[in-house]
């Protein structure tokens, strides 16, 4: 359900003054505006990500309450282009940490895992979403940090509140300003615990090292003015931001497989991808059930856009913050781009273009003279023979022993992203519906809405809070 504006605009008398200078302020002097639907996969230069965040969240990333990259490290997601390194390196150093070798072998056990717990028998007929962040908070930590021995009970309420806080959004609401708080209140034993655990990983004290993207982000970053250790801090509190997709996702998914109010195509596609292989690729890129999960992501959009920041030139009296978003929804149901794209068709993807094809020539067909971004690779520096590549529009991909693991690059695809700023996680979230997926089929899972008038209200992305769906085993049916 979507989480309803505070009516009347008013604020409860005890905010601190502090939290409406600092949050509710930016968010009601700000301006978002709807941008264009690209034609061509990727977002213009001029639309940039310096600083592009909605203005009432910086207060959870810094002490102070806006934006403190020059002095307190930064997020690729909140970085312009120029200042990323060549040739976006500071994406690529992300995405090192994200490719398909490394989900493989060092991440696809805990998923594996978390679906087995989020869908125990003993978990049946009980709201689904509650529990889902109950495991989430733990699997987010233990691929960043390291955390399998338990969540400092800091930490635990630290990401539960932040994520309160995105999924209620509005600052002027008692319950954002109360998460809020606390979240303040317990961001200095929060930040103490990352660096401990970071520095752990720095010196090679922490248990099994390769099992965490920040391991990977310090091999391959070295440290240095493109991933600086401030810059790996404010990664991990941003991945707060982005990492929820996933329980909108599941939350969707769910729903849409529902029997009774769910989407029939969609129940009919996935029974029969799993029944005749789902890991049979048909001579193409991408799996069934990589394409069956591209086509949900793409009819679901768990994002709804990319945001930018834009340069003034006339703001004679505005202070607020403008912003405007590439929409990825409209694009991925543009009928340009697809025939139909109202039915849910995974075999679309058999023939989309790739990362792997966005060359010069390509880039040539769409009209333009050459490739607008440089297609230089960067190679791993921790020993693996891995190489992050970009298509001619800038879709970051990796190469694992010579061979691509393209994305599908072109702009009726916006599920994450467009272009350079196209979501380096993009492999990891994928694999995880895909296991969610698997663990569904496996176990003969069902989903049902429940049938109470007031679900539980439960931040399952910004916005969205209902915790309105349960699930049935065929072993409990």
């Amino acid at each position: 359900m979507p989480c309803p504006a505070p009516a009347g605009g008013f604020l409860a008398a005890d905010f601190a003054q502090e939290y409406v200078a600092g949050a509710v302020a930016p968010f009601l002097l700000s301006s978002v505006f709807a941008g264009e639907t690209p034609m061509l996969p990727m977002i213009d230069l001029a639309f940039s990500k310096k600083d592009a965040l909605a203005g009432h969240l910086w207060g959870l990333l810094y002490d102070g309450w806006t934006a403190d990259s020059d002095r307190s490290g930064v997020s690729v997601f909140t970085q312009a282009y120029e200042n990323r390194g060549p040739h976006n390196a500071r994406k690529k150093i992300f995405m090192s940490a994200t490719t398909p070798d490394l989900i493989d072998a060092r991440y696809r056990g805990r998923l594996r895992r978390f679906h087995e717990l989020l869908l125990a028998e003993e978990h049946a007929g009980r709201p689904l979403m509650r529990h889902f962040l109950d495991l989430y908070y733990e699997l987010f930590w233990d691929l960043h940090v390291g955390a399998d021995g338990g969540l400092p009970a800091v930490v635990r309420r630290f990401t539960a509140d932040f994520t309160t806080v995105l999924g209620f959004w509005y600052p002027t609401s008692d319950t954002v300003y109360r998460a809020y708080m606390r979240a303040r209140a317990d961001r200095p034993a929060v930040m103490a615990w990352l660096r401990a655990r970071v520095q752990a990983l720095v010196d090679g004290s922490a248990p099994e090292p390769e099992r965490t993207l920040v391991h990977y982000w310090l091999r391959n970053g070295e440290l240095g003015e493109d991933f600086s250790r401030d810059d790996i801090l404010v990664e991990c509190l941003h991945d707060l931001m982005a990492f929820p997709q996933w329980a909108t996702m599941v939350h969707r998914v769910a729903g849409v497989l529902e029997p009774v109010r769910g989407d029939s195509q969609v129940r009919s596609w996935f029974t029969r991808t799993m029944r005749e292989g789902p890991d049979e690729t048909d001579g193409g890129p991408f799996t069934r059930l990589d394409r069956f999960v591209m086509e949900l992501f793409r009819t679901i959009s768990p994002n709804p856009g990319s945001l930018s920041t834009l340069r003034h030139t006339q703001a004679l009296l505005g202070g607020g913050i403008s912003g405007l978003v590439t929409p990825n929804a409209a694009a991925n149901a543009d009928p340009r781009h697809w025939e139909d794209p109202a039915r849910f068709d995974p075999d679309r993807f058999r023939a989309a273009p790739t990362s792997a094809d966005g060359d010069d020539a390509r880039c040539r067909q769409a009209g333009l003279a050459r490739c607008p971004f440089p297609r230089e690779a960067f190679d791993v520096r921790d020993g693996r023979a891995v190489r992050l590549v970009n298509s001619g529009y800038g879709a970051v991909y990796s190469e694992v022993d010579g061979t691509p693991h393209p994305v599908c690059d072109t702009a009726g695809y916006a599920a994450f992203g467009f272009g350079y700023r196209r979501c380096p996680a993009e492999h990891l979230s994928v694999e995880f519906v895909k296991e969610f997926l698997r663990r569904v089929w496996q176990d003969g899972i069902s989903f049902e809405w429940l049938d109470v008038e007031v679900p539980e209200q439960v931040p399952v992305n910004p916005g969205t809070v209902a915790d309105d769906i349960t699930f049935r085993r065929a072993s409990s049916a």
